[in-house]
């Protein structure tokens, strides 16, 4: 049986998410064309039952890999095993592997909550409100265990990718890594990775951590016809995945680098003693071209 979806709308879009798939998001689209604003769910997506095959999803309470099998915190060692079949490193947190609850549904707006045990206790919180095409998520988390522990959000959102999809968001620094390792250093950003203008997609792989980005983005898609301008808070870091051969590509607002548990002054991340809350919200504007 696929998720249970729930339903939002305003005068411009409607959107559906399935709270039990770790909150994702599954679809979002123009109400008049039904033009995709986000990489399009079927049915056999919903029905695979995992936020990869989805539209996005909230990465808490943290994003991306952390290596070493886990991480120092001030009361000792926090281990952490890897959670895919695929990937030797946690990723992504643990907020999208787990059925989320719905607390708030109404025509245009969404609250869903999901209290977790794992690794460790708190409870992450997501509002989701769509008004005249703008679709605006904000993150919550709270910790809730004795011991303080490392924070940090993101959002993964897939974004249709066409022939002329171009992209801007500016940045100072990327993230590389040395052969076979995380990114462990910054650089300045290559030109066929520098977005500080408008510019298409490159044909290369890109799978990258950026910084120093002030947190708008613009979107353009000529030949769908629209343009998202995107903005957010509490993520000075974005991730670019750009895949060869896929019709999708992943811009994700994040509040850390990739194992920034691992790197001096662990950027991004906030140590939160029991009770204390970070957030990341993220804005995307659908306008017609």
């Amino acid at each position: 049986m696929p998720a249970t979806e729930l339903h939002l709308q305003d005068r411009l879009t409607r959107l559906s998410l399935a709270p039990e798939l770790g909150a994702s998001l599954v679809n979002w689209e123009v109400k008049a064309t039904g033009q995709a604003l986000l990489r399009h769910s079927d049915l056999a997506a919903l029905e695979s039952g995992t936020p990869r095959r989805l539209a996005c999803y909230p990465l808490a309470p943290w994003s991306n890999r952390i290596g070493e099998g886990g991480f120092a915190r001030p009361e000792g060692w926090q281990a952490l095993a890897p959670n895919t079949g695929h990937d030797p490193y946690p990723i992504h947190g643990s907020a999208w592997q787990q059925a989320w609850q719905v607390e708030h549904h109404s025509e245009q707006r969404a609250r869903l909550t999901l209290d977790s045990a794992v690794p460790f206790a708190y409870r992450a919180t997501l509002d989701v409100h769509l008004h005249e095409g703008c679709l605006n998520l904000d993150l919550h988390i709270t910790h809730l265990d004795e011991s303080a522990n490392w924070y940090g959000l993101g959002l993964h959102p897939y974004f249709p990718r066409y022939p002329d999809t171009k992209l801007y968001a500016s940045a100072r620094k990327v993230w590389l890594a040395e052969d076979g390792r995380l990114p462990s250093y910054q650089a300045e950003v290559p030109e066929q990775w520098r977005f500080n203008a408008m510019g298409r997609l490159p044909e290369t792989v890109v799978d990258h951590a950026f910084s120093g980005w002030p947190g708008e983005c613009v979107i353009e898609q000529p030949s769908a016809g629209y343009r998202l301008a995107c903005s957010a808070n509490g993520a000075e870091h974005f991730l670019l995945y750009c895949p060869q051969g896929q019709g999708f590509f992943c811009f994700e607002p994040v509040s850390h680098p990739i194992n920034a548990h691992h790197l001096p002054g662990r950027p991004g991340l906030r140590l939160l003693h029991r009770g204390e809350a970070m957030n990341l919200g993220f804005r995307m504007q659908y306008r017609a071209l």
